[in-house]
């Protein structure tokens, strides 16, 4: 049984999930990176949508969820839809509608061209949604009037990156903070062939965090479904930098 992790009142923390009541959040899958990766010249085999799904299959028997909301960026290529995208989204695609009652997609920066979603009958997409006193909206941009407290973004992949001797130990995590007065929290991906972009180390690229104070954010890392609640982003780099002055 995976362990559930209160963040909010109304929100918690299902390993690389989100959970509001009956309802599930994932985000950032990119289906077909492998193909694209290829192209580029990385070589890897095609291995993340078994992951994918075999995930989906555990945070929902643990939860009960009955619904999900994927939060922007379910494939991967801009402007096309690759083979290995074609094959693997009919087939998610099935697998959602065989086992949630609703499914919502929230479109992405990677979301222009998705086949097959006219064939689902309880599938809807949308730019962003308000779902139980929460916005949940990809993140690649900031919506005009936010009229919700919280608000739910996926967009940066937020991993933390942390320091063993010369190697740096990448954990997908959950940040949530002040924004406008209004709290954010930012999802992981759900995507297993990279961690996603480390908070401390590497530059950030939702226009939510760049107007947001970075370092008063919360960190919650993810890892072999436990969370751990690793306090702020202040707090973690004072801790870094006294353990590389000892170290020095």
């Amino acid at each position: 049984m995976i362990g559930l992790f209160k963040i909010t009142k109304n929100l918690e923390i299902c390993d690389l999930a989100l959970l509001i009541e009956d309802t599930m959040i994932i985000a950032d899958l990119h289906l077909g990176y492998e193909q694209y990766l290829n192209r580029e010249g990385f070589m890897l085999p095609s291995f993340q949508f078994r992951k994918i799904i075999d995930r989906i299959d555990k945070i929902k028997e643990s939860s009960g969820a009955e619904n999900i909301i994927i939060n922007g960026d379910l494939k991967h290529e801009f402007g096309k839809v690759s083979y290995q995208e074609n094959r693997e989204l009919k087939k998610l695609l099935d697998y959602l509608e065989e086992n949630f009652k609703k499914i919502t997609l929230i479109k992405g920066n990677h979301d222009p061209i998705i086949p097959y979603l006219s064939q689902l009958k309880n599938f809807k997409i949308v730019d962003s949604m308000e779902f139980q006193n929460h916005l949940i909206t990809h993140g690649h941009h900031i919506p005009e009037k936010i009229k919700t407290q919280t608000i739910i973004i996926g967009h940066e992949h937020p991993c933390i990156g942390l320091r063993s001797g010369e190697r740096i130990e990448k954990i997908k995590c959950y940040i949530k903070g002040p924004f406008q007065g209004k709290k954010l929290v930012v999802m992981p991906s759900f995507n297993f062939v990279t961690e996603g972009s480390d908070i401390l180390h590497e530059a950030i690229i939702s226009p939510f965090l760049k107007e947001s104070k970075l370092s008063k954010f919360r960190v919650y890392a993810v890892e072999d479904f436990k969370v751990f609640d690793f306090g702020t982003v202040e707090d973690i780099t004072r801790i870094m930098g006294e353990q590389l002055v000892r170290g020095l």
